[in-house]
């Protein structure tokens, strides 16, 4: 799911992600409640009319965002008291104004308030966060009164199996119609990651959609389908092309780089997206190299389609049955793209 943090995935329109196929797109609660503000985006009839965008939207609950907040926020059992880092205004999260402030922006699923907990931190730090983030997901779930809204719980609990195997047992008690995968893109391993969702596969209901909150490379991606994790986001596609990092099936490709100044190939020959279909890496690194937003949207439209193209292939793998060999073959192209 492509992030568009500010209602927009950056440098791109609607039309564009259209033609790359997204089918969702993630706005951010916290930064949309700063500005332009929830009321106004209600009063514009919602945010899918707000910015022209007709299909889903998740919307996440400003957990993460106010746990990057270190020494401007204090949390409580009620909520968190933070300043904006915009202009050190201060406000007030409750799991209850979260879902309300969700409510009024009209994504189609929208997250549980939670606390996030910072990496490292001691397990028992953890387990009294967790105490908060389950109490507060029964208060915004009793809140909530939009059936049009699916409204996920957010499994916490850190690299600790038995904390998580606590809040996922909890969370399907209340019987959200999905569940989302916190706490696992804050700096811990690769190698606990896989542990941590492999542990979750066996113990979340495979009835409802599993979503892995800011993960992450192709390798990832792969890695976690094959924990059973049914979606993701992460900004690395659209951040790293807007630097001038472009994923590749042949690993990654710095297109700044003086070696394709007259390289008139495009991206890759096998891509079918907008960008390698009518422009070459002399373009392109001809536009970074002059500072032209124009390059920065036609790196960003490649990287996005890899990566859709990336889940279509993953999904028809599944339907033939040949998933494994599918992860096998192509994690051998992808060894040279960012870790």
């Amino acid at each position: 799911m492509p992030v568009g943090t500010r209602a927009t995935v950056k440098t791109l329109s609607p039309a564009e992600l259209e033609d790359i196929s997204a089918q969702i797109i993630l706005g951010n609660t916290y930064h949309l409640y700063l500005r332009p503000g929830h009321e106004i985006i209600r009063k514009a009839g919602g945010i899918h009319r707000f910015m022209g965008w007709n299909k889903p939207i998740l919307t996440d609950s400003g957990g993460f965002q106010v746990m990057s907040l270190q020494g401007l926020r204090k949390i409580t059992s009620e909520g968190v008291q933070f300043q904006s880092h915009i202009d050190g205004s201060y406000h007030m999260f409750t799991p209850e104004k979260v879902i309300e402030i969700q409510n009024a922006i009209g994504a189609d699923i929208i997250m549980s308030f939670d606390e996030c907990p910072p990496f490292p931190a001691t397990k028992k730090y953890i387990s009294d966060s967790l105490k908060t983030t389950l109490d507060w997901a029964k208060r915004g779930k009793n809140s909530h009164k939009n059936e049009k809204q699916a409204l996920f719980g957010v499994v916490q609990g850190g690299i600790y199996e038995d904390l998580r195997e606590e809040s996922a047992k909890e969370l399907m008690e209340l019987n959200f119609p999905g569940y989302a995968i916190g706490g696992l893109a804050v700096g811990e391993s690769k190698e606990d990651l896989l542990r941590i969702t492999s542990f979750l596969n066996n113990i979340l209901s495979k009835e409802k959609p599993r979503y892995l909150m800011g993960v992450g490379t192709p390798k990832d991606l792969l890695e976690n389908i094959n924990n059973g994790m049914d979606m993701f986001d992460c900004v690395m596609p659209t951040r790293n092309a807007r630097k001038g990092t472009l994923f590749t099936r042949n690993g990654k490709m710095i297109i700044k780089s003086s070696r394709y100044k007259e390289d008139f190939s495009p991206i890759d020959k096998k891509c079918t997206c907008y960008t390698c279909r009518n422009f070459s890496r002399a373009y392109l690194r001809h536009l970074f190299s002059v500072g032209e937003i124009l390059g920065m949207s036609l790196a960003t439209i490649h990287s996005l389609h890899f990566y859709h193209e990336l889940i279509d292939k993953a999904r028809q793998s599944i339907l033939d049955d040949r998933f494994l060999e599918f992860k096998k073959e192509f994690s051998k192209k992808l060894d040279g793209i960012i870790e």
